[in-house]
């Protein structure tokens, strides 16, 4: 009898919020924080909740890209991500509610396998179906333009 893995599962996470900014989060065995740099009153002890948004798609990139690549047979090698986001700030600071706040967000994936340009710009295809973090921007109106290329030696 072969055992079929859920389709559909629960993600948890807990915090502890001991101050305005910081928050102590927890999610399986894993512990981290997310805090506002000195000058917003927190302590800089990690990332902003925005700067966590696009980590979150840095990190999605890379799990989904390297799935998508080892299904298509490409030898995208590792990648190299960088991001670079236009964020409206007026919702966080309460001038007024935004409904895009992440505007627009360029994605730079440099791979540094023998991967072809053709076959980067396939593999970008197949990421932008399965990445469920670039899906939540997409939907929610933030404009993305990836930019997947050979890394340069």
């Amino acid at each position: 009898m072969e055992i079929r893995p859920k389709m559909t599962v629960k993600l948890r996470m807990a915090a502890k919020c001991p101050s305005h900014s910081l928050s102590e989060l927890s999610t399986r065995d894993v512990s981290f924080v997310i805090d506002e740099p000195l000058e917003r009153g927190g302590t800089n002890m990690g990332p902003t909740p925005t700067d966590t948004v696009i980590a979150a798609l840095v990190g999605c990139t890379n799990t989904i890209g390297s799935k998508c690549a080892a299904s298509l047979g490409i030898d995208a090698g590792h990648f190299h991500i960088s991001a670079v986001c236009d964020f409206d700030r007026r919702g966080v600071t309460l001038m007024e509610e935004v409904d895009v706040p992440f505007t627009k967000i360029i994605l730079t994936v440099e791979a540094d396998g023998s991967a072809s340009e053709a076959d980067l710009q396939r593999l970008a295809e197949e990421v932008a179906k399965y990445c469920p973090v670039s899906k939540l921007f997409r939907q929610a109106g933030t404009q993305i333009e990836e930019i997947w290329k050979k890394k340069s030696v």
